[in-house]
């Protein structure tokens, strides 16, 4: 297989694809050049260089991580207050990110689907492994900034098993949009309250 068709983003080539008994290595690097998030102008001036770990989709029911060769570069646009600015990797991982938007994606799904530990267990059959305490942080930091409270109308109300057995909360979801809304720290009737307050419209 050519190495091409392991490059996980179209901006990055491919340098070395190692198989280890336990997973896959795929080592990259980035552009030539960069772009400043600033200003936006092309800069050929190369500070300095990283290295950035990501943890991909499995291959082969084997995990695979990628290790970015990253640049540094210098802004030389004299009215930019962006001296240095470091290369990004747009629609493969945000910054500082530690796995890839496409790996989020999967652990925020097993995560509204099946809870913490059971996508835990699950998803490290699968070859992805992850903790069940990065999946429900994944569902909670999605839960908030993509609902408007302003037109939320049809609200599913459940338990929510932050630990099986001894913490339970309330998981609320607006089933027009089958999104997760909020999720409370406890069942009780005054923690709802004050959610339908902050969150719902009266029909």
């Amino acid at each position: 297989m050519k190495k091409s068709a392991w490059a996980p983003a179209p901006n990055l080539q491919v340098s070395a694809i190692e198989q280890n008994e336990a997973d896959w290595i795929i080592s990259v690097s980035g552009r030539d050049h960069g772009l400043c998030p600033g200003c936006g102008i092309r800069s050929l001036s190369r500070h300095s260089s990283y290295l950035r770990t990501l943890r991909d989709l499995p291959a082969q029911g084997a995990p695979v991580s990628v290790k970015a060769r990253l640049t540094r570069w210098r802004c030389r646009n004299d009215q930019c207050e962006r001296r240095i600015f470091t290369e990004r990797l747009p629609g493969l991982a945000a910054p500082f990110a530690r796995r890839t938007a496409r790996l989020s994606s999967i652990v925020r799904l097993f995560g509204h689907s099946a809870g913490g530990r059971p996508a835990e267990r699950l998803m490290g059959r699968l070859g992805m492994p992850v903790g069940y305490a990065t999946i429900l942080r994944h569902v909670k930091r999605s839960a908030r900034p993509q609902i408007d409270p302003a037109v939320i109308r049809v609200a599913g109300v459940d338990d929510w098993a932050w630990r099986k057995g001894t913490t339970c909360g309330t998981i609320i979801v607006d089933l027009e949009r089958r999104q997760v809304a909020d999720l409370l720290p406890d069942r009780s009737a005054v923690s709802y309250q004050g959610a339908a307050t902050r969150q719902f419209k009266a029909s």
